[in-house]
């Protein structure tokens, strides 16, 4: 039996992306398919009606996929780790816990206790910083921090617990940090991404911080006065839980909340007077227990070197035939997103050349090899992508003009097993259409 061949009007399409331009749809059998659909149809003319329904009921299910998928890709990508320099504002409410403070000299005297409890009201915390993130989640940041707490109450001094002792001034904190925060990605435990971007992370801190006492004066019943106004500095640390949420309207920016618990690790020594009927005298007065609780709800943060996203494009009736393809490819070292002498010169040429030809569509497309686990190459392979659009940028193309894809380990130039480190494999593909 002979076989008869397709009619002459047989239409293949091979993959909707790389047929459509950027401003004009293809046509399946008389339907219309997104121009970044990435799914392979195949529809002939003249074959029989029930063989055209349906691979025209397959390719509505595949495309519906397609495009589920596109709907959540911004997702994914706001959540990419921050690669380059940032920076920071931010203030929240502090709590200061109870404080335990000694008088040396005092209770020699005979006048007095030689120790009490200090209570303090909420204050506020602010701070700035300026960090640089490694690409891979972890960031490294320098930050100045101000705190401030007034003095609400103290332990009984003297011995009238009936009269207590009163308290005024307030205690102020001032110094730095240096802070190591790594952003976690839900899906690398086994989580879905989480809406809008949001991005938690978690980090540790060690600094200095030097407190004074501003104006500290304790008064007892027994008319004992005790006031300090001095200072004193010592190591301190802290622990940082957050969350990140990107605004979309300006790449690069964010807004976070955060909870930081912090503490000094020694006692504070300062200068003290004490004053009662009839003598006067000097001591020290040393604080123990300084513990904070800060919730810094009002913070922003902004990544320079954040490639902005891709603008969406539109849609038009087709205006005029397919161009030539012109495809640059840009190699990365193993485990790199950033660009070396070499790559930037090829990305210089495929700017230069997307001026010279007019494109309408510059498509940019991350790989990686399979050395990986296969969610960490495909935003390995998306934060390539994003570097190489970002130097286009620079170069002179409109970002409009720029689609940023990552593929991940799905598309080898060299086939190799999972675990192999293939040059060829890491690389950026820049097409223009």
């Amino acid at each position: 039996m002979v076989q008869a061949k397709p009619p002459t009007d047989a239409v293949i399409i091979s993959r909707c992306a790389r047929v459509a331009t950027a401003k004009r749809n293809a046509r399946v059998d008389g339907r219309t398919c997104e121009p970044r659909c990435p799914v392979r149809v195949v529809v002939m003319h003249g074959y029989s009606p029930h063989l055209r329904t349906t691979i025209g009921r397959l390719h509505m299910k595949l495309h519906a996929t397609c495009l589920a998928a596109g709907l959540l890709a911004p997702l994914a990508a706001q959540a990419q780790p921050i690669s380059g320099v940032y920076v920071g504002l931010g203030a929240g409410v502090n709590f200061l816990q109870d404080e335990q403070a000694r008088f040396s000299g005092v209770a020699a005297s005979g006048i007095g206790p030689s120790a009490t409890s200090l209570r303090f009201d909420p204050g506020f915390r602010t701070m700035a910083s300026v960090g640089y993130g490694l690409g891979n989640g972890v960031r490294l940041e320098i930050e100045g921090d101000y705190f401030r707490n007034t003095l609400s109450s103290v332990g009984q001094i003297g011995g009238n617990a009936e009269r207590p002792a009163s308290a005024q001034g307030a205690e102020e904190k001032y110094g730095g940090f240096v802070n190591a925060i790594y952003d976690v990605d839900p899906t690398l435990f086994g989580f879905g991404a989480l809406p809008f971007g949001i991005t938690p992370y978690l980090g540790a801190g060690i600094g200095y911080l030097r407190s004074h006492n501003q104006g500290l004066r304790i008064s007892s019943p027994d008319q004992l006065l005790i006031r300090s106004t001095g200072a004193d500095g010592n190591v301190a640390y802290q622990a940082i839980v957050g969350l990140a949420v990107p605004i979309d309207a300006i790449p690069g920016l964010a807004l976070t909340a955060e909870y930081r618990f912090t503490g000094v690790a020694a006692n504070r020594v300062s200068p003290a007077q004490y004053f009662a009927p009839g003598i006067a005298g000097r001591t020290q007065f040393t604080e123990r227990d300084n513990f904070n609780h800060s919730i810094v709800a009002f913070a922003v943060r902004y990544a320079f070197s954040y490639p902005p996203p891709a603008s969406p494009v539109p849609v038009a009736p087709p205006t005029s035939p397919v161009q030539p393809v012109r495809t640059y490819i840009v190699f990365f070292d193993w485990d790199r997103a950033d660009l070396s002498d070499r790559a930037r010169q090829i990305v210089a040429a495929a700017a230069t050349a997307a001026n010279e030809v007019h494109t309408t569509r510059i498509e940019v497309q991350g790989n990686a090899d399979r050395s990986g686990t296969p969610p960490y190459n495909q935003r390995l392979s998306l934060r390539r992508a994003r570097v190489v659009a970002g130097e286009l940028v620079r170069d002179g193309v409109p970002q409009d003009e720029i689609a940023i894809e990552g593929f991940g380990e799905t598309r080898p130039l060299v086939a190799t097993l999972a675990g192999v480190r293939e040059p060829q494999n890491r690389r950026v593909e820049i097409i223009l259409r």
